[in-house]
């Protein structure tokens, strides 16, 4: 009776073996082997990618979603000088100031990115974000006379105007455009400390109340200037709309300098910075002629642009000034700010045979026509970009992100919008596509392993164009926010990540031609190829 009852079981089994073989016949499993259910382990199957580096061409630095000012040298790249020029406007327009006024006090503050705790009652200690460098540096703050529009003309006021990184030349070769100085802030260092101080205004308690800000660049300004260039205008046309006071008080230039080669650098977000003007009138109500007090506020809200001075070394400039575009260079040197970016093309340049396997050229790389011949499914598409730890050892802050990108339509490819991996925070954010900055056990940069699967898979299966990609550097994958360059440069380049314009940080990794085999750039290809 077992022997009857095994018969049926047995004759399942000896099917499913039968099955298996047959499958196993009809798919081969190319560059991967499986090991337990549908796990592949390290490819042998490997293609070709040329990889190289580009110094970008200035790029558009208003409408950013945050700003730079200061003075960073990097160990690879350099020193790096970003002014800024900001449009302010009136934070109520027509104001009114009472009589008799007299402007008390003016005071600017651009606060840090920093986040707070509580320690204790009452003591708030800070942690700073995104500010780099502990040397001092002087800012001076100039009026500017550069007009600074809206809408560009040359698209019948269409569109927004674009300002770009090198527009401080404009202000070299134009002196008249540079105004009279402001104020100078000497020995600038930025502190953790946050300011306090007590108002006028009382609580429900009957204590006076404190007010409280974070960390920040925060001065007291000349009197004068602002008594003549707002508080004497009460009534006049130039306060009595933002677009009139913005053609009469044309910005501020804020120009940092260093006597050391280095400094310090900070970012900050427009929207929460402000010079504000504390001025007392005569109350018209106190019987005693008493004096009543008022404010008002300058915003940062206008146009503001970024303005970079880049001293790159003579080795990065000769590294990338002829940049091999045919067989890939040794290194990518990859940079924030003005910018340096990767330039990738994906399965190499050979070009002998026709979509038919036939000799002729077609415009597509060879390996990519075998591929498309072979119409294998694509299970994993990755790019491994290996850090060369003999040129970033003398870096402190390596950058935790990169990004790729449509190096020829300016776009994010398909694989960013389709990664799960969406937390809206810089170091989270779609890392299944974009994989952080892997470390070794000295805690150094070792790799950023970028998953480009579905963009591969359309390339082989779909026909899509085989663009050129890029990379840069960048501390927040999550708005990439493209920016323009200013004309546009091979091969096809024209709009970048704007987050990479963010970020003084940089990086050297190991290109496509590297003689390190181990951890030169490849296209690592996992895919089934049915018979």
């Amino acid at each position: 009776m077992k022997i009857k009852n095994m018969l049926p079981k047995l004759a399942t089994v000896l099917l499913l073996v039968v099955v298996l073989a047959s499958c196993e016949e009809d798919i081969d499993i190319i560059g991967s082997e499986i090991v337990g259910e549908n796990t592949f382990i390290e490819p042998d199957q490997t293609n070709s990618v040329i990889a190289y580096s580009r110094k970008l061409l200035p790029i558009q630095t208003n409408g950013l979603s945050a700003y730079q000012l200061g003075i960073n040298n990097n160990p690879i790249y350099g020193k790096s000088t970003v002014n800024l020029l900001s449009q302010v406007t009136l934070g109520a327009t027509e104001p009114t100031f009472g009589e008799n006024t007299s402007l008390d006090s003016v005071v600017l503050y651009i606060p840090f990115f920093s986040e707070s705790e509580t320690v204790g009652e009452d003591t708030l200690n800070y942690t700073l974000d995104s500010v780099y460098g502990e040397d001092p540096i002087n800012i001076s703050m100039f009026e500017s006379n550069y007009f600074l529009r809206d809408l560009d003309p040359e698209t019948g006021f269409q569109e927004t105007q674009n300002y770009y990184s090198d527009l401080g030349r404009v202000f070299d070769n134009n002196p008249s455009l540079l105004g009279d100085l402001i104020f100078e802030i000497e020995d600038f260092v930025p502190s953790d400390e946050g300011f306090s101080f007590t108002t006028n205004e009382t609580g429900t308690d009957g204590d006076t109340i404190v007010e409280t800000l974070g960390p920040g660049l925060r001065a007291n300004l000349p009197v004068e200037f602002f008594q003549q260039k707002i508080i004497d205008m009460e009534g006049s046309p130039e306060l009595l709309s933002n677009n009139n006071f913005k053609n009469f008080f044309r910005g501020i230039y804020f120009k940092t300098a260093s006597a050391t080669e280095n400094g310090n650098l900070f970012l900050f977000d427009p929207s929460e910075a402000n010079i504000t003007l504390y001025y007392s009138f005569d109350d018209e109500d106190d019987e005693d002629d008493g004096r009543d007090e008022g404010s008002l506020e300058l915003n940062f809200g206008g146009i503001n642009v970024s303005l970079f001075e880049d001293e790159l070394p003579q080795n990065i400039q000769t590294a990338i000034a002829n940049p091999d575009v045919e067989n890939g260079d040794e290194n990518l040197y990859v940079k924030g700010g003005d910018g340096i970016a990767g330039v990738i093309q994906l399965f190499g340049r050979e070009d002998l045979l026709n979509a038919n396997l036939e000799s002729g050229p077609n415009g597509v790389p060879d390996e990519l026509d075998i591929l498309r011949d072979q119409k294998p499914l694509i299970n994993e598409a990755n790019l491994v970009f290996y850090v060369d730890k003999n040129k970033t050892s003398a870096l402190e802050n390596e950058p935790e992100r990169v990004i790729i990108f449509d190096a020829t339509n300016g776009t994010v490819l398909i694989d960013y919008a389709l990664d799960p991996a969406n937390t809206e925070q810089p170091l989270t954010h779609k890392t299944n596509h974009l994989g952080t900055l892997q470390k070794d056990g000295s805690d150094n940069g070792d790799f950023y392993k970028i998953r480009l699967t579905t963009h591969v898979s359309n390339l082989i299966n779909n026909d899509s164009t085989n663009v050129p990609l890029g990379l840069l550097v960048t501390d927040n994958v999550v708005q990439p926010n493209f920016q323009d360059l200013q004309n546009t440069q091979s091969p096809g380049l024209k709009e970048v990540p704007g987050t990479s314009v963010l970020t003084p940080k940089g990086t050297v990794l190991h290109g496509s031609n590297s003689p390190n085999e181990e951890r030169k750039l490849k296209l690592q290809l996992f895919y089934t190829k049915p018979n």
